[in-house]
This record gives C-alpha cells, structure tokens and sequence, in this order.
C-alpha cells in the first residue's frame, strides 16, 4: 500500500472519479524530516511520534510498513525495529537504578521521552 502526496493541479485539470488523497505529516515535499523518522536519538524519535500523532494516514502507514516487515525507523507513530514495534527504546548502556521521567514540550503537548525508572 503506497502513500503518496497530493500534488497541486489547476481547477478542471481533474478525471473524473479523481479523489484527492491526504498529504502524509512527515512529507514536507523535500526529504528534510527523513533523519528524524530514522534517528536513535530518543528525542528525535519522541518528535517524529508526535508528528505522526496528528496524522490521517497513520494507520495505513503503520498497517503498510508492518506488512512490509520495516527493518527501523518510526512509522504510523510507532518505533519499529526487524519489522516488529517496539515499546520502549532505552538508551545504550546499564540502565540507571532511577531516573525521572523525561518530557519535552511539542506544539503545547508534553511528549514523554522515556518513562520514570524506580528501583524495586
């Protein structure tokens, strides 16, 4: 299942039975959010997943790249890794014994870049 862009046409240059499709969030026409879906960086891909949040095509570009088994990257709002989501991406390393919550601000919203981590 492909996603593609509306493109801008004169009006009358329409067939009949054309339907104009919804442009995807993540195309900005120029390749330039390409790094972002595609980053390791937590905070990159807590942008990229709110990009998708607000989205009309997001399940049919998660359904899409699901089916295409996506070896990385954030689609449909989800991080995928070997064609499968993942829930949670830590950082490299030990993870610490506690750690706050990280949030950042995106257009209002806070958005979690990694949840709270208590010791048992």
């Amino acid at each position: 299942m492909a996603i593609e862009a509306v493109v801008d046409e004169e009006p009358g240059d329409e067939e009949p039975g054309d339907e104009r499709r919804p442009v995807p969030a993540c195309n900005d026409g120029t390749g330039g959010l390409t790094e972002l879906f595609f980053s390791e960086d937590l905070y990159d891909i807590a942008r990229a997943k709110h990009l998708c949040s607000t989205c009309a095509l997001r399940r049919a570009c998660l359904d899409a790249a699901l089916a295409r088994r996506e070896p990385c990257g954030v689609w449909g709002g989800e991080l995928l890794s070997k064609g499968r989501v993942l829930v949670l991406k830590r950082r490299r390393g030990r993870p610490p014994k506690q750690r706050p919550a990280e949030v950042i601000v995106i257009d209002g919203v806070d958005v979690v870049v990694s949840p709270e981590i208590r010791s048992a």
